[in-house]
């Protein structure tokens, strides 16, 4: 059971998520918050994933996404909005967002992504846009630092990271490489840590920067 955390300034979205959500047999939502409320629901119910919203009046989304990465073992954390290229969408990537999704998501592909999300795949909205993707890898470092970055990997490492980018998760790639998900875990571990990023998304838009996905196999 995936447990999940919406965080969200207004009742009926946090209704209407939690609905569609609890809908899913595999996924329970143990809390529903305002941003204010955000870190003790957290505390209280431990959930696996936390969905954000980004803009709230009470308490901007990301500085309750910057007090949850603070925390000893933090959730995992897709940023909400209702809209698809939102300018703070690079800041949340940057400080440690596993995800963003807009808030119409299909509910059947929003449960998907919950789930990809507490397997360990990262959860990209297919209407996150490219210019907000090479805005945030602008920010991030030119084309020769991403390439460097990647020349510390090991082939498998690199294989991993492809893997990763096209949003498998560990049990996913474990499966493809003929690898153990733990074996797997200890490999992605080491690609974050070698490129200095704190997620897979990261690691994800790094390896595009790098060009190690151009002519990948999905």
């Amino acid at each position: 059971m995936v447990r999940v955390l919406v965080v969200d300034d207004e009742a009926l979205v946090r209704s209407g998520l939690t609905m569609i959500l609890n809908a899913a047999a595999d996924i329970e939502v143990v809390a529903a918050t305002g941003g204010g409320q955000a870190l003790a629901a957290v505390a209280a119910h431990a959930p696996d994933v936390v969905l954000l919203d980004i803009r709230m009046p009470d308490v901007d989304g990301l500085t309750v996404l910057a007090r949850l990465m603070e925390l000893p073992d933090p959730p995992l954390v897709a940023m909400l909005t209702t809209f698809d290229a939102d300018q703070y969408v690079s800041t949340a990537l940057r400080s440690g967002a596993s995800g963003f999704l807009v808030k119409d998501t299909d509910p059947d592909e929003l449960a998907h992504q919950v789930r990809s999300l507490a397997a360990g795949a990262m959860a990209l909205a297919p209407r996150v846009t490219a210019t907000v993707i090479s805005g945030y890898l602008h920010h991030r470092g030119e084309q020769r630092a991403a390439t460097h970055a990647a020349s510390l990997l090991s082939a498998r490492e690199r294989d991993i990271l492809v893997l990763l980018s096209q949003g498998l998760s560990n049990a996913d790639i474990g499966r493809r490489l003929h690898l153990s998900t733990g074996t797997v875990k200890d490999y992605v571990s080491a690609v974050l840590a070698k490129l200095d990023v704190s997620n897979r998304v990261q690691a994800a838009l790094w390896a595009q920067r790098a060009g190690l996905l151009d002519g990948a196999r999905t």
